[in-house]
């Protein structure tokens, strides 16, 4: 696809907004390849879904001939993105942001082209770590404390009177400052970093550099349809998922996001997500089926989507658990001693914090033993010699032993 309005065209499916649209097409217009950044932050150990959305964006300009620039704030990370958050965020230590970081990379590459001269892997202390007071003091001249202040967060918390350090002003800033060096021509960013990307344009132009694109895609929703993707809160599909888990959670969505989850997450024609979401056409249970099959071949194989969606009819549909169920030890309910629900669930991996353990308790979503457990605060036994099934939601299923 080399026709610049063609490009322009199929870039902008599933776009919130670009700032500033003419240029863009300018920029396709000149023939050259356009490098086009994304940064991440290496803050937690995993990648889901909604990450996936920009991850899946730079794959669609790098499959066009343009270069994408990954970029993995080692140094930004240090001070953690203040965006959405009403407190301070706690200081991540050296060895937590380097092991983070390769996981990054190792998701990432599920979804980018990583071969060479298709992308270029940064990490911003290779600039940041070198800059000066003198330099910081020069940048930080170039935008007006009234600037920081339009940020919604900092406002808010201005006016809450919660604190705001210093170090959060810096980090547009810094991140804005990635641009300038990496010499980026568009640069990609979840709704909820326009702030970030849009300082970007202002510190370039303030180098006497031509301003980058920022083009803004939209928050995929959590598996619970209201709240943004989020591992904290318990509604994500990480990249690492195994097939079975990412079929079945996408499975859950309510039917009201699955647009939001067809034009985000699949390259599937317009015209054939226009008829899978007409339940005159296409029921909705067989429509999210598909949904489920197309993101797990993505990641794996046809073969692996197709497994996944025979497992998940067998199980649910015909009342069936897996003919070769997986068996978890728990060392904590060894001699047959009590333990609490939520410290089993996390035990075999099925939450990742007690937090998260309680909400699925609360919901409704657990069997031990083919009694549904509702209270948090709720103990089992597992008796020597054997091995009761514990179910957790309809995906998530094992047998347990002390």
């Amino acid at each position: 696809m080399t026709d610049p309005d063609s490009q322009f065209n199929a870039l902008m499916r599933g776009v919130e907004h670009v700032y500033a649209a003419e240029e863009l097409k300018r920029k396709l217009a000149s023939g050259r390849r356009l490098r086009i950044k994304l940064g991440m932050d290496p803050t937690a150990p995993d990648i889901h879904l909604g990450h996936s959305v920009v991850l899946r964006k730079m794959r669609q300009f790098q499959d066009m001939g343009h270069v994408g620039v990954l970029i993995i704030g080692d140094y930004t990370a240090r001070i953690g993105d203040p965006t959405g958050r009403d407190t301070t965020r706690p200081i991540l230590d050296e060895a937590a942001i380097k092991k983070n970081a390769q996981t990054y990379l190792d998701q990432a590459g599920k979804i980018l082209d990583t071969a060479q001269g298709k992308i270029e892997v940064r990490h911003n202390s290779e600039w940041l770590a070198k800059l000066t007071f003198a330099d910081v003091l020069k940048l930080t001249g170039m935008v007006t404390v009234q600037q920081m202040l339009h940020r919604e967060n900092f406002d808010t918390r201005m006016k809450a009177g919660r604190e705001i350090v210093l170090s959060e002003f810096m980090y547009p800033i810094m991140q804005a400052y990635d641009s300038v060096v990496i010499k980026a021509d568009v640069e990609l960013g979840g709704t909820d970093q326009t702030f970030n990307n849009l300082m970007g344009r202002e510190l370039m132009s303030k180098h006497d550099m031509e301003k980058q694109v920022v083009m803004v895609m939209p928050i995929l929703v959590g598996l619970d349809g209201h709240e943004k993707m989020s591992k904290s809160k318990g509604n994500y599909v990480a990249l690492t998922d195994a097939p079975d888990d990412m079929f079945g959670k996408v499975m859950s969505i309510p039917d009201t996001v699955m647009k939001n989850y067809f034009e985000l997450l699949t390259n599937l024609p317009q015209e054939r997500i226009t008829s899978l979401l007409d339940t005159a056409i296409t029921p909705p249970r067989q429509a999210k089926d598909i949904l489920g099959q197309v993101i797990v071949e993505e990641f794996y194989d046809s073969n692996a989507a197709h497994g996944a969606s025979d497992a998940f009819r067998k199980r649910f549909s015909q009342g069936q658990l897996p003919e070769n169920m997986e068996t978890k030890q728990v060392p904590a309910a060894a001699g047959g001693a009590p333990v609490g629900i939520l410290t089993l669930i996390t035990a075999v991996g099925f939450a990742s914090s007690n937090s998260e353990a309680r909400r699925l308790v609360e919901q409704g979503g657990v069997v031990f033993n083919g009694e549904k457990i509702t209270d948090p605060k709720a103990t089992v036994t597992i008796a020597a010699g054997t091995s009761p099934v514990l179910q957790v939601g309809k995906r998530r299923v094992c047998k347990v032993t002390a």
